[in-house]
């Protein structure tokens, strides 16, 4: 798999945790009351006894795959190859390939 595609993996991979933690932090989280105006929140969701993992861990262990994950994108980020030449060399080179596919299909 060539890096463009790992970094598009990571990228599914960090949006993936993100919104599971967020899911996991709306569903478990004990409400709060907002305001007096407000009634009063439902109460919290007794989970069962025999869950492994405890609430107050979750966010912790959530975190540091978050955290994970963003490593492993700066990684790949780095292992990237630096171009020649700026951004002028870049243009350059994006013209030729453009001709280049052009002249192929024609």
């Amino acid at each position: 798999m060539d890096i463009i595609s790992q970094l598009q993996e990571q990228v599914n991979s960090i949006a993936a945790l993100t919104f599971n933690t967020f899911g996991t932090l709306q569903r478990d989280a004990t409400p709060v009351k907002l305001s007096p105006n407000y009634p009063d929140p439902p109460p919290a969701p007794v989970p069962p006894p025999d869950d492994a993992t405890k609430f107050e861990d979750q966010p912790k262990l959530m975190s540091a795959a978050l955290v994970k994950a963003a490593k492993q994108f700066d990684a790949l980020v780095a292992a990237l190859p630096l171009s020649d030449g700026g951004e002028e060399a870049q243009l350059k080179r994006i013209e030729e390939l453009q001709v280049c596919i052009q002249f192929h299909y024609i």
